[in-house]
């Protein structure tokens, strides 16, 4: 016969799942929120030691607005933490975020890094057949092919 769980035996079992599937991954003593992201820090590392790149920074906070406080209320700092910053031979910085899905929160602070930052912010997401891929451009091919 099979014991029934109690609720909080439930949820303890439930939030162990990530919300959209990733698994978080320890490569060097970091943790990083998915394998994708581990996989390209492994990657940067073969790069930097190759000479690739010069060098390349791990989250890296943008502040995309100011804290302010208005009729009495403060307003916290709105913050960018993306994946990787790298910094290029030729002197250029390219900021890196490393995504399995586009949610309408990292869609805003898209827009806003955009709008504030001269860098342009790349997302990558990872597919086992084309390695990492600029995620819009990974999208316009499926519907490409299907269409």
């Amino acid at each position: 016969m099979q014991e029934r769980m109690t609720a909080a035996q439930f949820r303890k079992r439930k939030s162990k799942r990530s919300k959209y599937g990733n698994k978080k991954t320890i490569v060097d003593g970091i943790t990083f929120d998915s394998k994708a992201e581990a996989r390209f820090y492994s990657e940067l590392k073969l790069r930097k030691q190759a000479g690739e790149i010069k060098d390349f920074v791990l989250q890296p906070r943008y502040i995309l607005q100011d804290g302010f406080v208005k009729n009495g209320k403060t307003f916290r700092k709105i913050e960018y933490v993306a994946d990787f910053e790298i910094h290029h031979n030729d002197g250029t910085t390219e900021v890196v975020d490393v995504k399995g899905a586009i949610t309408k929160e990292f869609s805003l602070k898209r827009k806003m890094f955009e709008f504030k930052y001269l860098e342009s912010l790349k997302v990558l997401k990872y597919d086992s057949r084309y390695g990492f891929v600029d995620i819009d451009e990974l999208d316009r091919f499926k519907k490409a092919r299907k269409g």
